[in-house]
């Protein structure tokens, strides 16, 4: 009996032990899972994972997405936080690279069904899994060029027929040419890109990402008189540099504030998004044109910057490193992409999701455009380190408290260092 009892009790003990081994809670860091554009989204690939892994429990920690970088930062420089975490693609996602677990030899399954890898990857490897595609367009409100006497059915291909909008915009007097929200810096990415598509040719694009082409030289030089020139013909709202991008000057714009902003293509700040506030036949989309065009580019063609937008990477810290890469390729999948495409309207890195579902004429006109007129995210293939200095350089730009002679000489010296 009392063998019986003690074998008992063992069993007992094993099955607690075994039980605790089983069970784990996976933290996934972000800044958007708990909008209810994306709650959908979240919450099947919640489902999926969970029903395959019963004692498996995920945690949705949504961060503040002005705080999200620093606050990430201060986690894994002590060893710790999440076990996946979400980034945008580019700068964001490299400075992190040393912190996260390279996945090569763990998506040979997902490797072809998705594209965007490049933002999350270098020459040593693949450190995330792409969940979007990402791109700066400008949008307009066709009311507001109605009511400034423009046609609506024909939006700027050129810089002069962009500063014409923008004067017919202000004669009207009612609101600015372009909404502008840069309190974090943001808007200067923004811009920066948007002019870089069509300005830059591709060895330049190439030549500023290794850090060869210098701010102070003309093509970069020019994107930023461009910026000071705008405010200084009252294109941009005052107070810019209070207003926060997300979602202040979208909301603004939304609410037909401004006639133009330059916005994202995918998931927020985009068509589906300023359809369902101005109304689908209201809201108009095209390239943002540049004071200059590249050699390798025609007059009157104008591209947008386009790339691998969001993706997770997994904490090299986590004890669950392999579920955690499980996780993050069930966030990518069809079904949880599916939803993430009908609900939020993000452009999904998965090539299986069907966007023939669209019926938005700004999101299929932008569909249309990805094939002929991407082009590189330049601002994000800068440094995080350059990236923290233009946010306060394009500030001190606008306010008038310094030149652009002294805020290229700032960047070059900014961009030797990150370089080193």
């Amino acid at each position: 009996m009392l063998k019986t009892m003690k074998a008992l009790l063992m069993g007992a003990s094993l099955a607690v032990i075994a039980g605790q081994a089983l069970s784990a809670e996976l933290t996934v860091w972000d800044w958007k899972s708990g909008d209810p554009a994306t709650a959908s989204f979240y919450q099947k690939a919640k489902e999926l994972f969970e029903a395959k892994h019963p004692d498996v429990t995920i945690n949705y920690v949504m961060q503040p997405n002005d705080q999200y970088y620093t606050l990430l930062g201060t986690a894994l420089s002590s060893n710790s936080g999440p076990d996946l975490f979400l980034m945008n693609g580019g700068a964001q996602a490299k400075a992190r690279f040393p912190a996260l677990v390279k996945l090569d030899d763990k998506i040979d399954d997902i490797r072809d069904d998705l594209v965007g890898w490049e933002e999350f990857s270098d020459k040593s490897g693949i450190y995330a899994i792409p969940l979007s595609i990402q791109g700066f367009v400008v949008y307009y409100n066709k009311k507001l060029y109605q009511d400034a006497g423009l046609d609506a059915a024909k939006p700027p291909k050129t810089w002069a027929e962009l500063s014409q909008m923008c004067d017919a915009i202000k004669t009207k007097g009612e609101v600015p040419c372009f909404a502008m929200g840069n309190k974090e810096g943001f808007g200067i990415e923004f811009w920066f890109s948007a002019l870089a598509a069509t300005q830059w040719t591709s060895d330049q694009q190439a030549d500023f990402a290794a850090g060869k082409l210098k701010w102070s030289s003309e093509p970069v030089k020019s994107i930023l008189e461009a910026w000071v020139d705008a405010n200084k013909a009252g294109w941009f709202p005052q107070g810019a540099n209070s207003t926060a991008k997300f979602m202040d000057e979208y909301e603004g714009f939304m609410r037909g504030e401004a006639a133009n902003t330059i916005g994202l293509i995918s998931d927020v700040a985009h068509w589906k998004q300023f359809d369902e506030f101005l109304g689908a036949e209201n809201d108009g989309v095209y390239a943002m044109p540049s004071p200059s065009v590249a050699s390798d580019k025609k007059e009157g063609e104008p591209k947008f910057p386009l790339a691998g937008g969001i993706g997770y990477g997994v904490n090299k810290a986590s004890t669950n490193v392999d579920l955690a890469v499980e996780f993050a390729k069930v966030l990518a999948s069809p079904e949880p992409a599916q939803i993430f495409f009908n609900d939020a309207g993000a452009i999904s890195s998965n090539t299986k999701v069907d966007t023939a579902v669209i019926q938005s004429p700004a999101g299929i006109a932008i569909l249309g455009m990805m094939g002929s007129s991407g082009a590189p995210m330049a601002h994000a293939n800068a440094t995080a380190k350059e990236l923290e200095e233009i946010h306060r350089v394009s500030q001190l730009l606008l306010n008038g408290e310094t030149t652009v002679d002294e805020a290229v000489a700032k960047m070059d010296a900014v961009q030797a260092d990150a370089h080193k």
